[in-house]
């Protein structure tokens, strides 16, 4: 896969799909620290079966490493594997975004806080980094 629209409509199926009943799931660490991008961003969309068992703590650690990553892409999907966090567990989302918000690329943040009710929102953009 060598694209954003491969890596979106398919590592959720593939890879999620496969880690969503296994306890082992460092095949998501490694493909986070490779040095292709698409390889890191299909390790954090691979978590979207995984957030939707409640079962966040990878995503979120995989959100954490990525955060200063240089690449856009890498970003939108972080931000977008956050907002899921949030439909899942708000609190978790939040908990979250207290901690990072202030060290988060802009367009992650972004993408994260882009369903909640404006008031919250503003009070993460005016944390967020510039």
């Amino acid at each position: 896969m060598n694209n954003w629209d491969l890596v979106d409509a398919s590592a959720h199926k593939i890879l999620g799909g496969y880690l969503s009943d296994k306890s082992n799931r460092r095949v998501l660490d490694r493909l986070s620290r490779s040095n292709n991008m698409w390889e890191q961003r299909m390790a954090v969309i691979a978590t979207l079966p995984l957030i939707k068992q409640g079962e966040c703590d990878d995503t979120l650690r995989l959100c954490e490493r990525l955060m200063d990553h240089p690449h856009d892409l890498i970003h939108k999907a972080t931000g977008w594997m956050l907002r899921e966090v949030g439909k899942e567990n708000g609190k978790l989302l939040d908990d979250f975004l207290d901690q990072h918000a202030g060290e988060m690329p802009r367009t992650m943040l972004r993408y994260a806080i882009e369903k909640m009710p404006e008031p919250k929102r503003k009070k993460y953009l005016a944390t967020g980094r510039h």
